[in-house]
Parts: structure tokens; sequence; C-alpha cells
């Protein structure tokens, strides 16, 4: 797997290529802004989405897809608990990001477990609620890959004091996180990416038994 990570927007969001090595294809996670700076490199690339994973529906991890759709159509994949807010007046972080629009490509509800088979790639769907009602992260097991949004960041984890926050159930999530391989690398949705091993070993909010 090749991963590209470009930082857009003022929240500093990661938004990642994904691709298979040698392919054409593409799978773009969380394209939160600066859609010209993501069609612009996926050109010079010469890769084509076939497929956007949103991580959770927050504006600021969603607020380019509009764009990117008219640049490149593709699926959208999305879990039900953000789809009722996430294209609504309720997702707003002004005077940054407005409330984005609804795509007009299809939306796919992932649903926890599920395997996707995109651009040469494969993902494992984990629900990850806490910071948002459906938040979920994406996991390639091939290639010991873990895209986190924010649900678990270098040295620390999402915030739970927005709308539908509940740190609870965050740390519920973040328990089916810590049994993944020591190995794996952790790429959030913010800042420097990681591993489980070390997160295991500095993040005080990631205590659990050691991983497999």
């Amino acid at each position: 797997m090749q991963i590209e990570t470009i930082v857009v927007g003022p929240y500093e969001v990661n938004c990642y290529i994904a691709s298979a090595a040698g392919g054409t294809e593409a799978v773009v996670i969380d394209p939160g802004a600066e859609a010209d700076t993501l069609t612009q490199h996926l050109r010079a690339a010469r890769l084509k989405p076939v497929a956007y994973l949103l991580t959770h529906g927050h504006a600021d991890h969603i607020g380019g897809l509009e764009n990117m759709l008219a640049a490149f159509p593709a699926p959208v994949y999305l879990h039900a608990g953000e789809q009722s807010w996430a294209f609504s007046p309720r997702n707003s972080l002004p005077p940054f990001y407005f409330p984005p629009s609804k795509p007009p490509a299809e939306v796919h509800t992932v649903s926890d477990g599920e395997d996707l088979h995109l651009a040469g790639l494969a993902f494992r769907v984990i629900a990850t609620p806490g910071h948002t009602p459906g938040g979920v992260c994406y996991f390639a097991a091939q290639e010991q890959a873990l895209f986190t949004g924010d649900t678990l960041f270098q040295g620390t984890v999402g915030r739970t004091d927005l709308p539908g926050g509940d740190s609870r159930v965050l740390t519920q999530s973040l328990k089916k996180l810590a049994v993944l391989p020591s190995a794996t690398c952790v790429y959030p949705g913010h800042g420097p990416d990681s591993t489980i091993a070390d997160e295991q070993r500095t993040n005080i909010f990631f205590r659990a038994p050691a991983a497999r």
C-alpha cells in the first residue's frame, strides 16, 4: 500500500490517499478541505479515486467532499450514525467551515466488521463511536495500517465535549483498537502518525492489555 498524507484546511486535517503499489486507482480518506490541492495531487500521480472513506462527519473532515466529487465522482462511505447530521445545518464550525452539501454520489452505509475491497486494497470497518455517534476506523490488516480519524491520535484521543460525544463510549471503542497487532501504524485525523505499540506505552488514555 502506498499512503500519501496531505494536510488540509485551517484545522490541519490529515487527508490520506491510499493506493496499491503500481495501481491507478485510489481511496481518499477524509477530504476535509482544499479540494484543488487534492485533485492536483491525484492527477499528478495519475490516480483515480474509486471511493471516499469518511471516518466521521465533522465538517473539517468532509468539507472538501463536494468539490472532490465534482472532479472525481465516486461512492462515499459513512456510518449511519453520521448521516442524519453530517450534511445538515447542525454541522458547522464557523468561521472556517459551514454545513457541507449532501453528496450527489451514492452514500454507502458502513457497519462494524464490514470488509471493503476497493482499489486493490482491503479494509475492515471498526465502529469507534465516542468522538461522534457513528465514528469509524478503517483497518488494512495486510498492510497493518489503521486510519483512526479523531478517535485516536499520537499521545491523546478525540474530544468528547462536542454534540454527540461520549467519553465512556469512546473508552470502549479504544479497547477495540488496543488489541490490534502492536506493529499497526496509526494514521490519525490530525497530527503525526504512530503505532499501536507506541500508544500503549505512552498514551495515558490508551492503557490496555498488550496487543497481539
